[in-house]
């Protein structure tokens, strides 16, 4: 969780699109009959290495995605992207859900499933290779891809870690 707490981004500072992923329809079910409601999974991001995802709960659709919208950029992270792709193998995990991020050729396209797509796509990145193992539940499968992309880290961020130039990251 470290890794997540320093890529945090404030809403304020930059311009989101929103994905909706998923919107399920929840019955309560009472003496006076049947009670709808709906429940949203958003993803919002900049598609420059900003994203975020956030639930909403609500009795009308769009109000339900409004407010999953407003969760979501609560929940910002920033993503290093090299060269439209992640910088380098990683995996997520949530609950059941566990997911593979690995990075591809210029040219390879966003190789991933449904849930998976909208994240990578929220992010900016163009080009990966990613596997979703385990549940395929549109929550799990999110948090997992969001934990896997908030512990990636680039050249600069494992220099400043190791207290090293960067020139020895690569060489040393």
């Amino acid at each position: 969780m470290a890794a997540q707490t320093l890529n945090r981004v404030k809403s304020a500072d930059v311009e989101l699109k929103d994905r909706l992923v998923s919107i399920n329809r929840v019955t309560k079910v009472t003496k006076g009959g049947r009670t709808f409601s709906f429940s949203a999974i958003v993803v919002v991001g900049d598609e420059n290495g900003i994203v975020g995802h956030g639930l909403g709960k609500a009795k009308e659709v769009t109000e339900a995605i409004a407010k999953g919208i407003d969760d979501a950029k609560k929940n910002l992270i920033r993503v290093p992207i090299l060269h439209g792709t992640v910088p380098h193998f990683q995996k997520g995990k949530y609950s059941g859900a566990r997911v593979l991020l690995r990075p591809a050729s210029e040219g390879t396209g966003v190789i991933a499933g449904g849930a998976m797509r909208a994240v990578l796509e929220s992010a900016g990145i163009h080009n990966i290779l990613a596997k979703s193992q385990g549940s395929s539940n549109p929550h799990n499968v999110v948090k997992a891809t969001i934990d896997a992309l908030s512990h990636m880290r680039d050249a600069v961020q494992i220099a400043k870690q190791r207290g090293i130039d960067l020139d020895k990251v690569f060489n040393g």
